[in-house]
């Protein structure tokens, strides 16, 4: 048996019964969360001195695109639109196999490297059965905790290296196989295509194949505005094919009988506050989700604009719904008295939330003994971390990557004082700008000016996405009239 106390720090167990200990300790037992007390006698267990930290549960992302962190902060100033031909038709397709590993490689470490010990990889740049392979192996060299959520999407329709949807799916079949006969840090989900962005017996034979294999299901819903594209809740719902076993990722556009059918079957939601905010999607739902009683998630989303931090996304989301709360009151030219949302709340979006969320909320996102040890301690020298009056508002307000100092993943140490255990920095900073523009190369070789957006896109998409919703109104019709 592998031993390891956490001794003397502020913890923050995010478990109602257990609350908040000013001074803690935690032992950790091969892997698992053995006891959490003021102070635990234990002489025969290495000793991780957290005084001066405060230690919490490591955060859990509901939706990151892990892969785009080679081209990280490259959609900048694009909109949407821009990041559908920029990213998914014209830099997807000049990755290579590698480049997915190196870029999951990549983005799990930045992930580890702020405290976020679990995340969903939305992985849709499998342009062939190699990508597939990389994606998954890049997860598997850093020892984070993910849910590896297939992706269908084909990113050369002129020119496919898979093959027919058909094709994919059975590489699906075969990613299951491979990587995930036995239990361990990676569980299977499936990322499905937007929907009616291809007909509609693709993604019920999505659907079909994810719940197969009992994988998670995530889905970007209700964020293209004036558009059936990423619509379909309502055909979901009369078809049976909501469930609980759904992450539904930005929401923006949803009316409310939509949101009734999401909170009907079960569902749960998945907030991009940056991407939102800066590439037109609109309102993060926040308040949408109080009112049909669903708990908030957070996600980094695209690497290729965001940071792959979710203190970021903390920040922007608290500060988001507290305006949303009292705009009203603004306008009408008044203060409002209080807060409406807690710094302590926010924590439990990409905590205890976000836990559930994925399927893991008996293994994970609290301190409770019985659960994986996943947890962080932040605080060190940083002048951010000085003096800490309120342990939540210095973790939403003021925290960074740098203020997380050590990290554990089921019991193993993964960042200690401040540096990733087991990398080489340098090396892999090097190994990413030259993937970067090698990859930037290919995509102006293949006659791409990003990020490339015809005029009237989405205008031009829309006859062929509705065609396509024309077929789920078909289905629906026809399961009624049965």
């Amino acid at each position: 048996m592998t031993r390891t106390l956490i001794r003397g720090g502020h913890v923050l167990t995010m478990d109602p019964a257990l609350g908040d200990l000013p001074t803690g300790d935690v032992l950790v037992e091969d892997g698992v969360i053995a006891a959490v007390a003021p102070s635990l006698d234990v002489t025969d267990a290495e000793v991780i001195d957290a005084a001066g930290h405060l230690v919490l549960p490591g955060l859990v992302d509901t939706h990151r695109h892990t892969w785009q962190s080679l081209v990280r902060g490259i959609c900048g100033d694009w909109t949407l639109g821009d990041y559908y031909f920029g990213i998914r038709l014209a830099i997807s397709p000049a990755f290579t196999a590698d480049d997915v590993r190196l870029g999951n490689r990549l983005g799990a470490l930045d992930a580890l490297n702020a405290g976020v010990t679990t995340l969903l990889d939305f992985s849709h740049c499998n342009n062939t059965p190699e990508h597939s392979d990389g994606a998954v192996q890049g997860l598997l060299d850093t020892g984070i905790r993910a849910a590896f959520c297939y992706g269908f999407f084909e990113s050369s329709p002129e020119a496919t290296r898979f093959g027919d949807h058909s094709a994919r799916l059975k590489d699906f079949h075969r990613i299951a196989d491979t990587y995930f006969a036995s239990d361990g840090l990676l569980t299977l989900g499936v990322s499905l295509s937007e929907l009616f962005g291809l007909p509609w017996d693709r993604t019920v034979a999505e659907l079909a194949a994810a719940r197969e294999r009992r994988a998670l299901i995530v889905n970007h819903t209700g964020c293209v505005w004036g558009s059936v594209l990423t619509g379909g809740v309502g055909e979901l719902d009369a078809l049976g094919l909501l469930g609980p076993d759904m992450i539904h990722v930005h929401c923006n556009t949803l009316d409310e009988a939509e949101w009734d059918a999401l909170a009907r079957s079960g569902g749960k939601v998945s907030i991009s506050v940056e991407t939102e905010l800066n590439m037109g999607m609109g309102r993060p739902v926040f308040a949408r989700c109080r009112r049909h009683g669903l708990a908030p998630t957070l996600s980094a989303d695209v690497i290729s604009l965001n940071s792959g931090d979710l203190w970021h996304e903390m920040r922007f989301g608290l500060g988001f719904t507290r305006w949303e709360a009292t705009e009203a009151v603004n306008l009408a030219n008044a203060m409002p008295e209080t807060v409406t949302t807690s710094a302590k709340e926010a924590l439990g979006w990409s905590t205890v939330n976000a836990a559930y969320a994925l399927g893991l909320g008996d293994r994970i996102g609290s301190l409770t003994p019985g659960k994986r040890a996943d947890l962080q301690l932040i605080g060190g020298t940083g002048i951010e971390q000085h003096p800490r009056i309120d342990p939540y508002a210095t973790l939403v307000f003021q925290t960074t990557a740098a203020d997380v100092r050590t990290v554990l993943v089921d019991g193993r140490v993964v960042k200690r004082d401040g540096l990733l255990t087991g990398v080489d920095l340098p090396r892999l900073a090097a190994e990413a700008d030259t993937a970067a523009e090698a990859i930037l190369g290919r995509v102006h070789a293949a006659g791409h000016t990003l990020p490339g957006t015809p005029a009237g896109a989405f205008e031009a998409l829309e006859p062929i996405a509705r065609g396509w919703h024309a077929e789920a109104v078909r289905a629906v019709e026809g399961r009624a009239s049965s």
